[in-house]
């Protein structure tokens, strides 16, 4: 495939974005649509079944752990063939876990699945587009991609809490025989509104199955790689340390690898911040996430119009201020006061990571190729998310009150931005 040195990469005003791209993002939006329901609604039903709090982080722990297993072999599967192909085979992986979830099977074991699906999800994902459009247009594309990774966020979770919540069991209850039973725990859902809700998100695997049959081929083809154990690591590792070492491309996946980690944390820490310190229950607690997902599409879309990729590197210091305002939102004891604030870090986040993602992904592709590229990103991000999330786990297993942990957060947040910076501003090719 044609490279293209990435300080000549410039957006035009109206990037037209080839055919097919727009089926790519409703596939993809009502996969991770499904994906983000099925996380609330399998909270609930570990709360029906009175197991621990920190239960609910060790559901991500389990579906993250396969990106980064697996990383070596997903890149090497999503260049093998149509990746349209690919997506749709790990979409109905996941439907198999849901259907696990309702026969009974450990929630933990059936996210384990959900992963195994997501890791090799995002590779063919990603890879199609990196192939689908130019590199001038890639921050357009990365816009798209972001609002409609981070609206399916939204929309998810709102879904999510929907089909646990009072108002869709009052709604539903014509329907249920009423010697089902309800549960062991007396504000859970109970058993069979939990099953229709399970049931409700496997429709929307299906929807996305659908989607990703009308998807076109880029006709992209690679060299075929050996699928052995001991070549594949060799050949994980070197593309690894080739893209950390690129000016450009370790930086943005520096940027990339926290921003990520900190997502998938906030993503509990703020349901729990909800719970603990402004009483509300999970259903509506979920909906408070709308706060951050909105703000991150709206700055998204704003760096999709804005910013150029050769400009990426030089939005760094909002990252700092992301940190700043975690931190400060973690003091509010109020709604109306937190809202605005969470918004913020959202509008915040979406602006840094949109340049970022496309620089990396354009480096990547120079480097290395589309599907490996994504599945060295996605290790180091997910393997962020896997620490990250471990140690929140167990400062909540120690009983670790809520409010100093996202301050803590957000400290760790501005050191560590502020290092990436200092380094951008003494690496040659990095500005």
């Amino acid at each position: 495939m044609p490279t293209m040195n990435f300080l000549q990469a410039e957006a035009p005003a109206c990037p037209r974005l080839p055919a097919g791209f727009h089926r790519l993002i409703a596939a993809q939006f009502s996969s991770a649509l499904a994906d983000n329901a099925l996380l609330i609604v399998t909270m609930a039903l570990l709360h029906q079944r009175g197991l621990p709090a920190w239960w609910a982080p060790m559901l991500k722990f389990c579906s993250t752990l396969s990106y980064v297993l697996l990383a070596p072999l997903v890149g090497p599967l999503a260049d093998a063939g149509p990746k349209a192909r690919l997506m749709g085979w790990m979409n109905a992986l996941k439907g198999l876990a849901v259907l696990g979830l309702l026969a009974g099977v450990n929630p933990l074991a059936c996210f384990a699945l959900v992963g195994l699906g997501a890791a090799a999800y995002a590779p063919a994902k990603y890879g199609l587009v990196t192939e689908l459009v130019s590199p001038a247009q890639l921050v357009a594309a990365n816009a798209w991609i972001e609002v409609s990774v981070v609206g399916a966020v939204l929309l998810g979770t709102v879904l999510g809490g929907g089909l646990v919540g009072e108002t869709f069991r009052l709604l539903v209850l014509p329907l249920a025989l009423p010697w089902l039973p309800t549960g062991s725990v007396p504000d859970a859902p109970p058993a069979w509104a939990l099953k229709l809700a399970l049931g409700l998100v496997l429709g929307v695997y299906g929807i996305s199955a659908l989607l990703n049959r009308g998807l076109p081929d880029s006709g992209a083809r690679y060299p075929r790689t050996v699928l052995h154990p001991r070549p594949l690591l060799r050949q994980f590792a070197q593309a690894n340390r080739r893209l950390w070492r690129d000016p450009q491309g370790g930086l943005s996946l520096a940027v990339t690898t926290l921003f990520w980690g900190v997502g998938a944390t906030l993503q509990f820490a703020v349901l729990r911040w909800a719970v603990d310190v402004l009483g509300l229950p999970l259903s509506q607690a979920a909906a408070l996430q709308a706060a951050v997902a909105v703000g991150v599409v709206a700055g998204a879309s704003l760096a999709g119009r804005l910013f150029e990729m050769t400009r990426a590197l030089r939005l760094l210091p909002l990252g700092i201020v992301l940190g700043a305002l975690i931190a400060t939102a973690a003091a509010c004891r109020s709604l109306a006061s937190a809202l605005p604030l969470l918004m913020t870090v959202g509008v915040v986040g979406g602006l840094l990571v949109v340049p970022m993602n496309a620089l990396l992904q354009h480096r990547g592709q120079s480097l290395l190729s589309a599907g490996r590229s994504i599945a060295v990103q996605g290790f180091n991000e997910n393997l962020c998310i896997l620490g990250m999330l471990a140690t929140y786990t167990a400062l909540l297993a120690a009983d670790v009150a809520i409010v100093p942990l996202m301050g803590l957060l957000g400290a760790a947040v501005v050191a560590l931005m502020s290092a990436l910076w200092w380094r951008a501003q003494r690496t040659p090719g990095s500005a």
